[in-house]
């Protein structure tokens, strides 16, 4: 039986709310003024997104980490064969959500999804920790395994296969760029009158809309 009352944990809003006036014309400026208002306000990974796919079996949705963007779209990396791969395999649109509860901010990203240039993913995958890309090696993501202790003897035998030079990037892993159709910026406000401004994409020009909480 549940004994937390869900229902007593309300809090108000209490920011200053948005205006269409404060809004940019570009998406991705908007985008950019956000996460970084985010950054400095010391938010835990402000760069966590919650990334939904889906098959015609299933929706997944997990946290990922936002590497890159810029006005083509947002990146981020994982394991080719994992699970989140197959699905966009099937099924390209996706959705993103940032979180940014403690500054009563979201931002909701839906479009679609394509693969980067192996070129980019080497790039970023040299820049990572030598033990962040022996372990891109070592597992076979979202794969049942028999244990902890498998897992941690494969990354044991990545380590001595690469212990001298470079780790290469592997063949299965690599980014993806979500590509959006409709961004929205929702700031919270008193008596759950919510401001939310969405941006679609109609061509190559950006709408900006107001919508109701």
């Amino acid at each position: 039986m549940m004994k937390i009352d869900l229902n007593a944990l309300r809090r108000e809003f209490t920011s200053h709310g948005i205006s269409r006036e404060q809004m940019n014309e570009n998406p991705f400026t908007q985008f950019e003024q956000w996460i970084q208002q985010a950054s400095d306000a010391d938010l835990t990974l402000p760069n966590a997104m919650s990334l939904a796919t889906s098959n015609e079996d299933e929706v997944s949705i997990r946290t990922v980490l936002l590497k890159t963007f810029d006005d083509k779209g947002f990146v981020f990396f994982t394991n080719y064969n994992s699970k989140k791969s197959q699905q966009i395999k099937q099924n390209p649109k996706v959705a993103l959500l940032f979180p940014w509860l403690d500054l009563e901010r979201q931002v909701k990203i839906s479009g679609t999804v394509e693969k980067i240039s192996t070129l980019e993913s080497i790039k970023y995958f040299s820049s990572r920790p030598k033990d962040s890309q022996l372990g891109a090696w070592a597992s076979s993501q979202s794969s049942s395994i028999s244990s902890r202790q498998a897992l941690l003897m494969q990354f044991e035998s990545m380590k001595n296969k690469f212990k001298q030079g470079e780790v290469p990037l592997p063949d299965f892993w690599g980014g993806y760029r979500v590509v959006p159709q409709r961004i929205e910026f929702w700031q919270g406000r008193e008596n759950r009158l919510h401001d939310r401004f969405v941006y679609i994409k109609q061509g190559e020009d950006w709408v900006i809309e107001r919508l109701a909480p």
